[in-house]
C-alpha cells in the first residue's frame, strides 16, 4: 500500500549506514542510497522530528549455515558515515542483533518522544531493515519503508522484502513521495 499519511510524530530510523557495510558490494549504488537518506535526514531535522541512527557491531549468537563474519571487525568498520551529519539531537543505537529494537532502548526512546510511526531506511533491506520493520509493527507502530532509500547484497532478497514482505508490515513509498508529505 502506498504511503497515505504521516502521523504528527514520525521518526526516521536509519539502519547500518556505517563504514564497513556501506563499503561492501550492494545491488544499488551506495552513493544513491546515501544521498536519499541524507536528504530525508535534513527534512526530519528541519521539521524537528526524531532521528535515530543505528549501527551494528556484532551478529546474533547461534549457529548458521552462512556466518555473518562479524567476529573481528577492522577499526572504523562500525563508524557511521559522515554523510549522515550526526547531530547532538539524534538518538544513537548500537545493535548486536539484526533488528534495532532487540536489546536496545529504541522502543523506550520512541515512546518518550510520542512517536507513533517509524520510517525505516538503510542497509540491508532483507536483514536489518526488514527485522527492524517487523519488530516495529509487532510493537504497534505504523511502519513506512522508503524503498529507494535502501539496498541489499542480493537482488532477489531485496525484491522479496519490497514486493512480498513490506506490504504486510506497513506502507511503502519513495523518497520523493515522503518528501512531498513532509513539506506539505
Amino acid at each position: 500500500m502506498p504511503l497515505t499519511t504521516l502521523d504528527p510524530i514520525s521518526a526516521i530510523v536509519v539502519i547500518d549506514l556505517q563504514q564497513g557495510i556501506v563499503s561492501s558490494p550492494k545491488v544499488h549504488p551506495a552513493s544513491e542510497i546515501i544521498e536519499r537518506v541524507s536528504a530525508l535526514l535534513t527534512l526530519y531535522r528541519k521539521h524537528e522530528l526524531p532521528v535515530v541512527l543505528v549501527n551494528v557491531d556484532a551478529a546474533p549468537k547461534g549457529r548458521t549455515e552462512k556466518p555473518a563474519g562479524l567476529d573481528a571487525l577492522p577499526q572504523g568498520w562500525t563508524d557511521l558515515i559522515p554523510e549522515l551529519h550526526h547531530q547532538p539531537s539524534d538518538h544513537l543505537i548500537t545493535k548486536k542483533q539484526w533488528g534495532a529494537f532487540t536489546y536496545t532502548d529504541l522502543d523506550d526512546y520512541l515512546r518518550s518522544q510520542k512517536v507513533t510511526q517509524v520510517v525505516v531506511v538503510g542497509m540491508s533491506t532483507s536483514i536489518g531493515v526488514e527485522s527492524t520493520a517487523r519488530h516495529a509493527r509487532e510493537l504497534g507502530y505504523s511502519v513506512t519503508l522508503v524503498t529507494d532509500a535502501m539496498t541489499d547484497t542480493n537482488m532477489d532478497a531485496h525484491n522479496n522484502s519490497i514486493e512480498i514482505i513490506f506490504p504486510r508490515l506497513g506502507e511503502t513509498c519513495t523518497t520523493s513521495e515522503l518528501t512531498a508529505l513532509l513539506e506539505k
